[in-house]
C-alpha cells in the first residue's frame, strides 16, 4: 500500500471517534483520529528515523576503516571491537524500553536519549580533531594514538551507544502508537507501517553508505563524524515539531506490567507442590475455557491458586496475568533461534568491508568506490524489495491465505533466515575465487596491491543480505511488538534489538576463539592482517551451516508457536 493510498485512506475516518488508551499533548482524550495520530504523525517520526540511522551508521558502517586506520589496531582486533559496541548499542534498549515503559513515557525518553545521542556525536567529532593534526598521514604511515585519545573516542561511541539504547525502541514503539490496533483500517495500516519504517530506515542508511562514507575515506574524518552530529541536531527539532498531533498512550492505573509477570512466576514457584487437578478444579470455578495456550508452560498455571490451595488467602494471580507471562517464555525460543542470522549480520560491516578493500573498486578513471560504500547495496536492494512486498506480493498472497498481512510474521522472519544462509554461500565462493586469484597473479605476499578482481563479485552477498532484511528484520519488529503486553512495546523491540546485540558479542567471541585456535605457531590465522594469507572463506562456510541448522530448528519452533491475541499475521 503506497503511502499516498495510505494517506486517502485515513480520511473517510469518524471525526469524533475516540482512539482508547490515547491522549493528546495536553492529556486530553483524542477524539478525532484525523487530527492526531494516523500517518500524518508517523511520517515526521520516520523522519527522525532517517536522520538516526543517517548517524548511527555515519559511525558504525566505516568504524573497523578507522580503528585499523588513525588507530593503528590489527584486523581481528578492529572486529572484536566493533562486534562488542554493536552488542552493547543493540543490548542498551533494553534498559532504555524499561525505563520508556515505567518511568519516562516514550515522548520523554526520545527526548533524553537525543540529547545524550548528540553529545555523543559532538565528542566523537572533538575527538577526531584530537586524534589527528591530519588523518590523511595516518592513512598512509604507521602512527598511533596516545591512551588519553583512544579512552576518550572509545567514550565518545559508547556515548551514542547509550543515546541510542534509549532513542531505538522507543522512536519505533512510539511511531506504531499512532495507529490504532483496534480499529480495521488502522490495524491494517499498522502492518504497513512496520515496511515503510524500514524503508525510511534504510533510505537514511542508503545515504549515510553512499556520501559519508566517501567523505570519510577521501576528506577527513572531523567533518565524516561532524555531519551526522548536526543532522541528530535537526532530527530532534522535527521531532519537537510534531509534539501537538501526535498520540500518547495513556499509562493504566494497574500495576506495573514488569511486577505483574514477576509475580506468575514468584507465584508459581511457591506452589511447585500443587497438583495438576487443583488447578483444573480452580480453572473450572473460574470458569475458564480450555484454549491451546493453557496446555503451553502449564507450571505457571500453579500462579491461579493461592499458596495453601485456595483462592481465599495470599496473592493468587489472574488467568489474563498469567497470559502475559506465558505470552514472554513462548518468545524465548523465537529470540534463540535467530541469533545465527544476527552473527551473519554483524559481518557485513566487518569482514565483508575488508575483503572489499583488496579488491578493484574503480567505477570510473580516477575513482574508487569505498569499500565501505558497498554495504549501500544492501539498503538498495530492501529499499527496491519493500515496496515490492507490500504492494504486490500481500495483496496476492492475501487472496489466498486470508490474512491481513498475506502470510505469518514467523513464515516471513523464516524466509530472511533462508536467504541469509544463501548469502553467506555465496560469500564463500566469492572469497575462494578471490583467494585464487591473488594466488594466480603472485599476489599472496602483497597485500596492499590490488587483486585484479573487480568488486563488483560481491554485489550478490551485499543483494542477498539485503533482501533477507526485508523479511528477517521487519518481520522481527511486527513480531516484537505485537507478542508482548501493550505496555511493554518499547520493551518488545528492544527485545528484537537484543538479538543482534548478542548477535555481535557470539560472532566477537567465534573471532577471538577461531583466531586463537588458527593462529600461532608461524601460522596464519583464518583472520590474517593479510587476507591473501587468511581463509575468510572457512569461516562464511562455517556461518552458512550454521545458518542452515538454525532455519531447521527454528521451523520446528515456530511451526508449534501460539500467537498471542489470535494475530498470526
Amino acid at each position: 500500500m503506497a503511502i499516498s493510498e495510505v494517506l486517502e485512506a485515513e480520511r473517510p475516518l469518524v471525526e469524533d471517534d475516540v482512539v482508547d488508551g490515547c491522549v493528546d499533548y495536553k492529556g486530553r482524550p483524542v477524539n478525532n483520529r484525523s487530527k492526531y495520530g494516523g500517518w500524518r504523525s508517523a511520517l515526521f517520526i520516520i523522519g527522525v528515523e532517517m536522520a538516526e540511522r543517517f548517524a548511527y551508521y555515519g559511525v558504525s558502517s566505516n568504524l573497523i576503516t578507522y580503528l585499523t586506520g588513525p588507530l593503528a589496531q590489527s584486523t581481528a582486533t578492529a572486529a572484536e571491537n566493533v562486534n562488542a559496541w554493536s552488542g552493547v548499542a543493540s543490548l542498551l534498549p533494553l534498559f532504555g524500553a524499561f525505563l520508556a515503559d515505567s518511568f519516562l513515557g516514550r515522548y520523554r525518553a526520545i527526548i533524553i536519549a537525543s540529547l545524550i545521542y548528540v553529545l555523543g556525536l559532538g565528542l566523537l567529532t572533538l575527538s577526531a580533531v584530537l586524534l589527528s593534526g591530519s588523518t590523511s598521514e595516518c592513512q598512509n604511515t604507521s602512527c598511533s594514538a596516545n591512551q588519553f585519545q583512544v579512552i576518550f573516542f572509545f567514550f565518545s561511541l559508547y556515548l551514542i551507544a547509550l543515546g541510542q539504547g534509549g532513542h531505538k525502541p522507543c522512536v519505533q514503539a512510539f511511531g506504531a502508537d499512532q495507529f490504532d490496533s483496534q480499529h480495521p483500517l488502522e490495524s491494517k495500516l499498522k502492518s504497513s507501517f512496520f515496511n515503510w519504517w524500514y524503508f525510511g530506515m534504510c533510505m537514511g542508511t542508503f545515504v549515510t553508505l553512499t556520501v559519508l562514507n566517501y567523505i570519510q575515506d577521501n576528506l577527513n574524518w572531523i567533518l565524516g563524524f561532524g555531519i551526522p552530529c548536526i543532522l541528530m541536531v535537526i532530527a530532534l527539532v522535527v521531532f519537537l515539531l510534531g509534539t501537538k498531533i501526535y498520540r500518547y498512550s495513556l499509562k493504566g492505573e494497574e500495576k506495573s506490567p514488569f511486577l505483574r509477570i514477576g509475580q506468575v512466576f514468584v507465584t508459581a514457584v511457591r506452589n511447585w507442590r500443587i497438583t495438576p487437578s487443583a488447578i483444573a478444579l480452580e480453572e473450572e470455578a473460574r470458569g475458564t475455557l480450555p484454549h491451546q495456550s493453557s496446555e503451553q508452560f502449564k507450571f505457571l498455571n500453579k500462579a491461579l491458586l493461592a499458596s495453601n490451595g485456595s483462592k481465599g488467602y495470599g496473592k493468587v494471580c489472574s488467568a489474563g496475568e498469567v497470559e502475559e507471562a506465558k505470552a514472554l517464555l513462548r518468545l524465548v525460543p523465537i529470540w534463540t533461534t535467530c541469533l545465527v542470522y544476527a552473527i551473519v549480520f554483524a559481518q557485513s560491516s566487518t569482514f565483508f568491508t575488508k575483503q572489499g578493500v583488496t579488491m578493484d573498486r574503480s567505477v570510473v578513471a580516477d575513482f574508487q568506490i569505498p569499500a565501505a560504500s558497498l554495504q549501500s547495496f544492501i539498503s538498495l536492494a530492501i529499499v527496491l524489495t519493500i515496496p515490492i512486498y507490500d504492494r504486490i506480493f500481500v495483496p496476492i498472497a492475501r487472496t489466498f491465505t486470508r490474512k491481513p498481512a498475506g502470510i505469518t510474521m514467523l513464515q516471513r522472519i523464516g524466509t530472511g533466515m533462508f536467504l541469509s544462509a544463501a548469502s553467506m554461500t555465496g560469500a564463500a565462493l566469492v572469497e575462494m575465487k578471490r583467494l585464487k586469484t591473488a594466488e594466480e597473479y603472485g599476489l599472496v605476499d602483497k597485500p596492499n596491491v590490488t587483486i585484479p578482481m573487480s568488486v563488483w563479485w560481491l554485489i550478490p552477498q551485499y543483494a542477498l543480505l539485503g533482501v533477507s532484511e526485508a523479511f528477517t528484520m521487519v518481520g522481527l519488529q511486527e513480531f516484537f511488538y505485537d507478542q508482548v503486553p501493550t505496555e511493554l512495546r518499547s520493551v518488545g523491540l528492544s527485545l528484537y534489538l537484543s538479538i543482534f546485540g548478542v548477535g555481535s558479542f557470539l560472532s566477537s567471541f567465534l573471532i577471538s576463539a577461531i583466531e586463537n585456535a588458527t593462529g600461532g605457531d608461524g601460522r596464519d590465522s583464518w583472520f590474517a592482517n593479510n587476507l591473501n594469507k587468511g581463509h575468510l572463506d572457512y569461516f562464511y562456510w562455517l556461518l552458512a551451516g550454521l545458518s542452515f541448522i538454525q532455519l531447521v530448528v527454528y521451523l520446528y519452533f515456530a511451526k508449534s508457536y501460539i500467537y498471542n491475541r489470535g494475530n498470526a499475521s
